[in-house]
């Protein structure tokens, strides 16, 4: 089983603390003729793929690499522009590599922002008063677990859908959160998280969830 990331958002939704564990993020390397079949747009400082699915590449992906070199936004790392070197008939066959890129520490913060709305809208639409909130959101390649505690404090944690025990990894990471951040008395409560114990422990517990496929908490 995989344990994807794990996030944690103050009470006002801010990004106070986010963990990589295992980064899935498969990449596709293919060699094209001229010219190529795909269509691809700028779009935050990226060249995304917008039409022309194909071996594995999807509506989405992101321009990686040529020929090897490593693509930064729209130039390679020699300073060349990519599509002027796409454009060029010269160029080929041509080897590119698409896939979708780790997010960036503004983009998780975004994100964060926007599922602490989410959270709020969620427990709004309830037609229960006093509802939890989002717990679960599911998709076809990972599941997003929430848990709130009473001081408002969100533990998000993102998953392989068949991993097991997850609620016990969830509020397992709420103790460390009180052991080791707000005991600790040079934590500035809704603060980013920096402390190396909780690091450590939160590594342990995502390792032994993973190899067992179910957390016990034990």
């Amino acid at each position: 089983m995989v344990i994807y990331s794990v996030f944690v958002v103050n009470k006002a939704g801010s990004l106070i603390y986010h963990n990589d564990h295992s980064s899935s993020r498969p990449e596709v390397e293919k060699t094209f003729g001229y010219p190529l079949e795909l269509t691809l747009k700028l779009q935050d400082e990226r060249l995304l793929v917008i039409f022309g699915q194909r071996d594995g590449i999807r509506v989405g992906h992101t321009l990686l690499a040529i020929n090897g070199e490593d693509v930064s936004g729209t130039k390679l790392a020699d300073g060349r522009e990519v599509m002027d070197v796409i454009n060029d008939s010269s160029n080929y066959p041509i080897s590119i590599k698409f896939g979708r890129p780790k997010l960036s520490s503004n983009e998780r913060i975004m994100l964060a922002s926007m599922f602490h709305s989410l959270f709020a809208i969620g427990s709004q639409l309830s037609p229960e008063p006093h509802s939890s909130g989002i717990e679960m959101l599911e998709t076809d390649a990972f599941k997003l677990h929430c848990f709130q505690t009473q001081t408002g404090i969100k533990f998000i944690v993102l998953t392989d859908p068949r991993q097991g025990g997850v609620d016990a990894i969830l509020h397992r990471l709420h103790e460390l959160y009180a052991d080791y951040a707000l005991k600790n008395s040079f934590y500035a409560l809704d603060m980013p998280i920096r402390c190396e114990l909780f690091d450590t422990s939160l590594q342990t517990v995502l390792e032994q969830a993973e190899k067992s496929g179910v957390y016990s908490g034990v």
